[in-house]
């Protein structure tokens, strides 16, 4: 695997994930009501934030992009 998210990107990834995966547990919003609207917010804050962890994306590495200084 190549490295393709970069320290900016890791950071805006990792907190919006940790946002997303705890927000449907500590906020009464009527949106997260829904099971499958508190699933989606989860499973989306997982993918981000691993994506940060691991620093790659798949999708980048299929559009061809890379936010890391390292690859250039």
């Amino acid at each position: 695997m190549k490295v393709n998210v970069g320290t900016p990107d890791r950071i805006v990834r990792l907190i919006l994930g940790i946002i997303l995966v705890v927000i449907p547990f500590l906020t009464n919003w009527a949106l997260f009501e829904s099971a499958l609207w508190t699933w989606v917010s989860v499973i989306v804050g997982l993918v981000l934030a691993i994506t940060a962890l691991v620093r790659f994306c798949p999708i980048y590495a299929a559009m061809g992009m890379s936010s890391s200084k390292e690859n250039e």
